[in-house]
């Protein structure tokens, strides 16, 4: 069955850098569209991130988080990361590594079917 393992969570200053990672198995990862959804604290609902395409080809941010992410996948190690700069203290939250089929749509969250356990990232300021 899926599985989504996330790490890399911890707490960072404000300005600093962190990197998340998740790594999948179980499926069929070079074929499907991964993302990265957060979820803020007293939050209910979980708000896609980033997101890219099967074979890196295409990528989508947030405008909240465009510009300070990167979203990369490495299809040989069943893998997708996140890279995180520029933190501000609204990017704290769980942090969910996401999976869906191969589609175009990267932006929309319907898109993704399974999700991880996620990891926290705290950004004190």
């Amino acid at each position: 069955q899926v599985q989504l393992v996330e790490s890399g969570g911890g707490l960072v200053q404000a300005g600093g850098s962190l990197s998340l990672s998740c790594a999948a198995s179980g499926y069929a990862f070079s074929v499907s569209t991964m993302g990265w959804f957060r979820q803020a604290p007293g939050k209910e609902e979980r708000d896609l991130v980033s997101g890219i395409s099967w074979n890196g080809g295409s990528t989508y941010y947030a405008d909240s988080v465009k510009g300070r992410f990167s979203v990369s996948r490495e299809n040989g190690k069943n893998t997708v990361y996140l890279h995180m700069t520029s933190l501000k203290p609204e990017d704290t939250g769980v942090y969910y590594c996401a999976t869906g089929p191969m589609t175009p749509a990267i932006a929309i969250p319907e898109a993704y079917h399974h999700w991880g356990q996620g990891t926290q990232v705290i950004v004190s300021s």
